[in-house]
């Protein structure tokens, strides 16, 4: 196994109720189980993102540990178990001559992958004005669903920015809000009734992680859609979903430990009758492109937050799987995309 380390610099930082991300560290992983035998190598990628996976420094013992033969990386350390199980899926779905989409949904018994995935645009924590403009251009560019990020000030603002997002869009377009579980229990009370006044379709995380009661709580008194993401990596996807406090649950292959994880943690969410969307952890082009194929897996997806790409200042490499007209399509080629990483992996 080949492991590189990289870091890749976001183009502004992106500001949440959480934390402010300025880059993503991490490391390429390359397999060749036949040296000589080009199909059969597969890419992948661990970039782990503090506060939902683990640290870089237990992300990179994990994954020395793993390269000296001692144990694969479990889910204690769910990002190199990411870049891992990632890179062998991407193997054998190369050496099969099929896409990792094909294979994710061939082993999770699903019918065959979509051909492309429907994204939204996220808005950033800027002004209302800033925010307007923000989404008049994502519509223009052909996004028919919009995130706005919220939760990181005081509420009026945050109102003023969505209504201010809804009427330079129009009712057509889809409205959701991530509080990135920056309220308490009162405040977030106030803005789902707001909200679901105003039409947004779901508010992600509204409460801290563990608070699973009082999303319990929120999601029988409000009539708004409730997602949850936060929630899954502080608590595990079986407690969220066992809480019956989530319509729709925000499913990060990073955080999950890998796309195989994705995919079944997508079926489990729909045999529970919760609604999977698949996001990024603002990951780099071999997760991300990777992402898209978990999501193209999944049947009849809802708009996933896969549109990351333009957030980061330069990536490892050219992207295989550009946002057109609000969607991804997936590429062509087998495994995650054919050779298309080869050269940044394994230097040829």
């Amino acid at each position: 196994m080949r492991t590189t380390p990289f870091t890749v610099e976001l183009d502004s930082p992106l500001g949440t109720a959480r934390t402010e991300v300025l880059e993503r560290r991490g490391w390429t992983i390359g397999v060749a189980p036949e040296k000589d035998d080009v199909s059969a190598r597969g890419v992948g990628e661990a970039t782990p993102l503090p506060g939902w996976t683990e640290s870089y420094e237990a992300c990179r013992s994990a994954l020395f540990a793993f390269a000296d033969g001692n144990r694969d990386p479990t889910l204690e350390t769910p990002a190199a178990r990411h870049g891992v199980t990632l890179a062998r899926a991407d193997a054998a779905a190369r050496f099969e001559g099929t896409s990792l989409a094909a294979l994710l949904a061939e082993r999770a018994g699903l019918s065959e992958p979509a051909g492309y995935v429907p994204v939204n645009a996220t808005i950033g924590d800027g002004d209302p004005e800033a925010a307007a403009r923000e989404a008049r251009l994502a519509v223009e560019d052909g996004s028919r669903a919009l995130k706005v990020k919220v939760g990181a000030g005081a509420l009026e603002r945050d109102l003023e920015r969505v209504r201010a997002v809804q009427r330079e869009v129009g009712p057509a377009i889809e409205l959701r809000a991530d509080a990135n579980g920056g309220w308490d229990r009162a405040t977030a009370r106030r803005a789902l009734h707001e909200f679901a006044r105003m039409g947004v379709s779901y508010v992600e995380q509204p409460l801290p992680a563990a608070d699973l009661r009082g999303h319990r709580a929120l999601h029988e008194e409000c009539r708004i859609d409730l997602a949850l993401d936060e929630s899954i990596a502080e608590v595990g996807i079986d407690r969220v979903l066992e809480s019956g406090a989530a319509d729709v649950v925000v499913c990060k292959p990073m955080v999950l430990g890998g796309v195989e994880r994705t995919v079944e943690t997508a079926r489990a969410a729909r045999e529970a009758d919760v609604e999977p969307v698949v996001t990024t952890t603002i990951d780099a082009a071999i997760a991300r492109t990777a992402a898209v194929h978990a999501a193209a897996a999944i049947p009849d997806v809802l708009p996933c937050g896969l549109a990351t790409g333009s957030l980061l200042r330069e990536d490892l490499s050219p992207d295989p799987a550009p946002v057109e007209d609000g969607r991804i399509e997936v590429p062509d080629g087998p495994g995650i995309a054919g050779a298309a990483f080869d050269e940044v992996v394994f230097g040829e």
